[in-house]
């Protein structure tokens, strides 16, 4: 896991999670890639967002790895196990890009991924809130925050394949 330094802010890439099926991730296996951070849900009117979440992963995937991030923290929207969760996300929307186990994405128990993603002492970008299912946070494949997106901007939006596309930059 992370470890805090007061010199400068730590890299997305230090961090982990547990998958759907419970194996731990290291985000360091996707160095070099951009990676979308999704918090989703089952039950939300923008659920339908998981085919397009979908359609940029088929189409992107070199260029970005898309996880989704389960959360029950907005109306109880996604109530389910994670082996729930996982067999509505394939049979309604044919996902197979990468889904984490279920986590809260704010609030004392907040994962770690979502206190980098929202604080700026740990990002070095901006302080931001997750405010609903599908905010969507995008970070360069060196690791740095890029942009947060509302829940109303479609994973296909232009601003985010824009951003996907733009070529990549090096230290």
């Amino acid at each position: 896991m992370a470890t805090f330094s007061n010199s400068q802010p730590l890299l997305i890439h230090d961090y982990s999670f547990l998958d759907i099926n419970g194996y731990t991730v290291e985000l360091r296996e996707f160095e070099g890639k951009k990676i979308l951070f999704v918090n989703v849900a089952s039950k939300c009117v923008y659920t339908p967002q998981y085919d397009q979440l979908q359609e940029l992963h088929k189409i992107y995937s070199e260029k970005v790895v898309v996880i989704g991030f389960p959360c029950n923290q907005f109306l109880k929207q996604e109530k389910g196990t994670d082996k729930e969760i996982a067999s509505f996300c394939r049979k309604n929307y044919g996902v197979d890009f990468l889904m984490a186990s279920k986590i809260d994405v704010k609030g004392k128990n907040q994962h770690p991924i979502y206190q980098w993603l929202t604080s700026k002492s740990l990002n070095g970008v901006k302080r931001s809130k997750v405010k609903w299912n599908f905010n969507k946070y995008l970070v360069d494949e060196n690791g740095n925050l890029l942009k947060k997106f509302k829940s109303k901007v479609k994973p296909m939006d232009e601003k985010i394949i824009s951003l996907i596309n733009k070529p990549k930059i090096y230290d």
